[in-house]
């Protein structure tokens, strides 16, 4: 006999609630009840509690202290549910799951978030596969992770994106691949979970909302000039530089001092590469001025978890080499 497990739901705006208006498309209130069909196919398993944000909001329109007020709802909910459901907008949901995934890295429940490219109201939504999805995975064995649900396939938060405004498929992870495939026909397939290892207390990394963390892409070009310029008259609490290929920048002198300037101050440059599937590393000597500058590498890391790791790095203080073991611990340098 299967016993049943309790899921807080915490619905923040999104597409998969939207209703159409003459301005276009906003959140609505109503989608705990359209969605309450899908839900009733797992009582048997799942005992759902709806949590509504207020405001809903786009999530093109998130903050940090939209942020940390989620986190706050995480830190009221995990001691009394075995697993929490996050629904969220697409545009930053690979944002908002880096963010969990880093600030509350031990809960020991799986957090899963999931939305819709299109809303549950509309005739052939995604939001029904993806809500089956992320439903089903409550009940996957081992499974403690944060982790984003959509269109049946289980992605691990850390080194997901957003990849199409078009289709369905929605999101990767080009660096760790799928957690797990889902289909209603099959179920779960193709699993391949972490082992699950016992933890300390949870750690808890807040947000401050004051954070400023700058992001920038080399191309060729004066866009250069203006990095330079930006870093040299309005230093911000932390960089993501997403330079080319394995973590390559072009060797002008303005640039590297500029570089140099903000590493005295004790504000971390994290370097990554602008490639899908890139990895920011030690192989060329066109990059090794720029290691020398300081910058930390930041291997495997994507845009979303660079991100993450330097909003969670401004918010409390951390150095260098704390920044540096959080890179190792997850696997990413």
């Amino acid at each position: 006999m299967t016993t049943q497990k309790h899921v807080a739901v915490y619905y923040t705006g999104g597409t998969i609630g939207m209703q159409q208006t003459s301005a276009g498309l906003v959140p609505a209130d109503s989608l705990a009840n359209l969605a309450a069909p899908i839900f009733q196919e797992y009582s048997h398993q799942l005992q759902c509690d709806w949590f509504i944000s207020n405001p809903l909001i786009d999530s093109s329109a998130i903050t940090l202290s939209n942020w940390q007020t989620w986190l706050n709802w995480i830190d009221s909910k995990a001691t009394a549910y075995d697993g929490l459901l996050i629904l969220h907008g697409t545009d930053t949901m690979a944002y908002s799951a880096n963010i969990i995934a880093l600030a509350r890295p031990q809960l020991g429940i799986p957090v899963i978030l999931t939305g819709a490219m299109l809303p549950l109201a509309v005739p052939n939504s995604d939001a029904p596969l993806n809500l089956r999805t992320a439903l089903a995975a409550f009940n996957l064995s081992g499974f403690t992770q944060t982790a984003i649900a959509f269109n049946g396939q289980l992605w691990p938060a850390i080194g997901s994106s957003k990849i199409s405004t078009e289709r369905a498929d929605a999101f990767a992870n080009p660096q760790f691949g799928t957690l797990a495939q889902w289909s209603v026909t099959d179920g779960w397939f193709n699993i391949n979970l972490p082992v699950s290892t016992p933890t300390a207390a949870p750690m808890c990394h807040n947000i401050s909302p004051s954070a400023r963390i700058h992001c920038f892409t080399l191309t060729p070009g004066a866009n250069l000039d203006m990095i330079t310029a930006s870093l040299t008259h309005n230093p911000p609490d932390g960089v993501v530089l997403q330079s080319y290929g394995n973590g390559n920048t072009p060797t002008d002198a303005s640039f590297l001092a500029a570089i140099r300037q903000i590493g005295q101050q004790s504000i971390p440059v994290l370097n990554i590469s602008q490639v899908l599937q890139g990895c920011a590393s030690a192989v060329y000597a066109q990059g090794h001025e720029l290691r020398a500058a300081g910058v930390i590498n930041g291997g495997k890391c994507n845009l979303e978890t660079a991100l993450a790791i330097l909003t969670l790095a401004a918010s409390n203080h951390w150095q260098k080499e704390q920044i540096e073991n959080l890179l190792h611990q997850q696997q990413l340098v």
